[in-house]
């Protein structure tokens, strides 16, 4: 631990550098929150440590989550008018589905946050004028979770064999993509949807 310490608190004091990424998970042995929370907010280009967390709660200028920060750019791309909207994000975590329904909030979206304790999950899905989904569960989301012109974007990432998934990649969403396509107005494909657009965003903190 004192090792990896060590080596923030010198990144943070050096000038030369402008962004700190603790890559998540740390191993078991190290305490990933204390040592995110030796990363200085301005350098915190992934946007999540306490302070840079707290700002975006409450509404404050502050280096932003990458990934959903680039969803949405990618909202904005295909013109989604997210004020009075019904945004549903499936996924609570600290990574992506909290600090995504912040910024939803902030684009003044009515926002519910679903996750594996949601009773009727298709109920809650099927009303959304923006679904979200990133809980990690492959082709969970089928069409009959999406209202007819909904705008769909797929945040999960699952590994199956090419067999399973049906491509060369194995790598597959929590969308159903085949039958989405079909009901939705956009969607984002996987891969090379958000994960571009993270990247992007990243370089951009």
């Amino acid at each position: 631990y004192e090792q990896v310490a060590d080596e923030l608190q010198a990144l943070a004091a050096d000038d030369a550098v402008s962004g700190i990424i603790l890559q998540l998970p740390v191993p078991p042995h190290l305490d990933g929150a204390a040592l995110a929370s030796l990363v200085p907010a301005d350098k915190d280009v992934d946007g999540l440590t306490p302070l840079n967390a707290g700002r975006l709660a409450l509404g404050l200028p502050g280096l932003r989550p990458c990934t959903p920060l680039g969803v949405m750019e990618l909202l904005g791309d295909v013109g989604a008018e997210l004020e009075g909207a019904e945004a549903v994000v499936v996924g609570r975590s600290n990574l992506f589905g909290k600090p995504m329904a912040q910024l939803l909030l902030g684009a003044n979206a009515t926002v519910t946050t679903a996750h594996s304790r949601t009773r009727d999950l298709r109920a809650v899905c099927a009303r959304a004028d923006v679904l979200i989904a990133a809980v990690g569960r492959p082709r969970m989301i089928g069409a009959d979770f999406i209202k007819p012109g909904a705008i769909v974007i797929d945040v999960g990432l699952s590994r199956l064999t090419p067999e399973e998934a049906h491509n060369k990649s194995g790598i597959v969403g929590d969308v159903d993509f085949a039958a989405a396509v079909e009901v939705a107005s956009a969607i984002t494909p996987v891969p090379g949807g958000v994960g571009p657009t993270t990247v992007a965003m990243l370089m951009r903190n």
